[in-house]
């Protein structure tokens, strides 16, 4: 929990940190807070909170079509091996559905073009990562009932340490990068998984530019994940496990072609 003190220094951080972007329209420091910015929204997503201490914050800059900008900072203590937070902007389906025109869910098999931009920056210390998150259902269109039967994560970024659920499988070069591949198994309780593959890359990057279909397609060759599964959720964002620090999206865009 955000004690009344520190929400009211996030809050005080956030604009003194975005002098140089354009002027924010909305910040929160809340738990599940969430920002609407067209077909997306920019949520502050706590999830792993419970294993340390600390707080996070997020706000838009600006928004020009499908085009966004917008940031997130932070101030993590707990455990080091353990995810406190990925704050980030989603496009779709999150236990449930916010905004409307996603153009989601989509079936693996038909083979639409998912292009995507993300230009950013990092500063701070700890260990975290930058990353996609992409969800995959059985359904055509799931409801908030509906647990994913997959995850693809997709690491640009990474520091102090952090690594992915998983094991190493292979080295692929896809994006113009060269991308470690693990496979592994989330087990979150009560009888519920998914499948988890990350592709996290060999060297660090601030500025990408993908085609989400590669990374789907690299694992339905494999064997490792059917055509018939449905793209439900992109997610763009920082998986913090400890430290201080900040991401400043300068430009990010995702669509579905």
């Amino acid at each position: 929990m955000i004690t009344g003190t520190v929400a009211a220094l996030c809050l005080a951080v956030v604009p003194a940190l975005a002098t140089a972007a354009p002027a924010q329209a909305a910040s929160t420091c809340s738990s599940g807070g969430n920002i609407a910015m067209g077909k997306y929204y920019v949520v502050n997503n706590l999830w792993g909170s419970g294993s340390g201490s600390g707080w996070q914050c997020v706000w838009d800059n600006w928004q020009s079509g499908d085009t966004i900008g917008w940031g997130t900072t932070w101030d993590w203590s707990g455990q080091s091996n353990s995810v406190k937070s990925y704050s980030s902007a989603v496009l779709g389906w999150h236990w449930g559905w916010q905004r409307p025109g996603t153009e989601l869910p989509i079936r693996v098999g038909d083979n639409r073009s998912v292009p995507t931009t993300w230009n950013y920056s990092v500063t701070g210390s700890g260990t975290m990562n930058v990353a996609y998150d992409l969800w995959l259902h059985t359904q055509s269109n799931p409801s908030g009932s509906n647990n994913p039967s997959d995850e693809i994560m997709i690491w640009p970024y990474k520091s102090g340490g952090a690594g992915p659920a998983g094991t190493y499988q292979t080295t692929v070069n896809l994006g113009g990068g060269s991308w470690d591949l693990y496979r592994g198994w989330i087990d979150a309780g009560n009888g519920v998984g998914w499948n988890v593959f990350s592709f996290v890359r060999t060297s660090n990057t601030t500025s990408v530019n993908l085609n989400l279909r590669d990374f789907t397609n690299n694992l339905v060759n494999r064997g490792w994940l059917s055509s018939n599964k449905y793209l439900s959720s992109v997610q763009a964002g920082t998986e913090v496990f400890i430290g201080s620090g900040r991401l400043d999206t300068e430009s990010y865009w995702v669509d579905v072609q």
